[in-house]
């Protein structure tokens, strides 16, 4: 899942960033109310993690221009703001779910995971192809009913070829969902995910096709 995260706390955004990219998730990381405002307006992120008090915008103002514009992804608001009123402001903006901070790690991911199955318009629980099943909200693939072990960042590529079957997914679109937009990643690392991720899916029938210049997409391996 591609996770837009607008937070400026450094510290706490990092933290964050790196425990969800572990879960296989790509992260956007934004630190400042306007940029994060432009950004929302173009990005095909899946989830927003918004934090109320941030440099320029605030995070209230960014969800209700979010709404205004029919923007219905789920938004998980962050505040340091216990008092009721606030909350209630948050949630009449639009926000589907709030966490205190501080929070533990454990919660965040729990409520990432109960947004998921809350809005299954916005986020759907699998991906299908051929016999290939992908389980978001569990980041497992099942191909034949078998589990596979398939590491994290091979899942996150899988999870956006397989949203785009049928279509080529240029090679910087994969990165962008694999490490997050303006990610200090080589398009080399790209090809080696994607080296791997063909030996696993060869003995299965599915392969990933390439068109230099255009990028990639799942196929039925016609020579099985």
């Amino acid at each position: 899942m591609r996770i837009v995260l607008v937070e400026d706390n450094e510290s706490l955004a990092a933290g964050i960033s790196y425990r969800l990219q572990d879960l296989g998730h790509s992260v956007d990381r934004l630190d400042d109310g306007d940029h994060a405002d432009q950004h929302l307006r173009d990005d095909g992120a899946d989830l927003v993690i918004l934090d109320i008090n941030l440099p320029g915008m605030d995070g209230l103002r960014i969800l209700s221009r979010m709404r205004d514009r029919g923007d219905e992804r789920p938004v998980l608001l962050l505040t340091a703001r216990a008092d009721t009123d606030d909350l209630v402001r948050g949630l009449d903006a639009g926000a589907d779910d709030y966490l205190i901070k501080p929070f533990q790690m454990a919660e965040l991911e729990a409520r990432i995971r109960a947004l998921s199955r809350r809005r299954p318009h916005a986020l759907r629980e699998t991906l299908t192809f051929g016999g290939m099943v992908l389980d978001l909200g569990a980041r497992q693939v099942e191909i034949g009913g078998q589990v596979q072990r398939i590491p994290r960042r091979e899942v996150s590529l899988l999870e956006r070829l397989m949203a785009s079957t049928g279509r080529m997914v240029p090679k910087s679109d994969l990165l962008d969902h694999t490490y997050g937009t303006g990610a200090d990643i080589e398009e080399a690392a790209i090809e080696a995910h994607i080296s791997r991720l063909r030996k696993r899916l060869r003995p299965h029938g599915i392969a990933i096709q390439m068109q230099r210049g255009l990028g990639y997409c799942l196929a039925m391996d016609t020579a099985k």
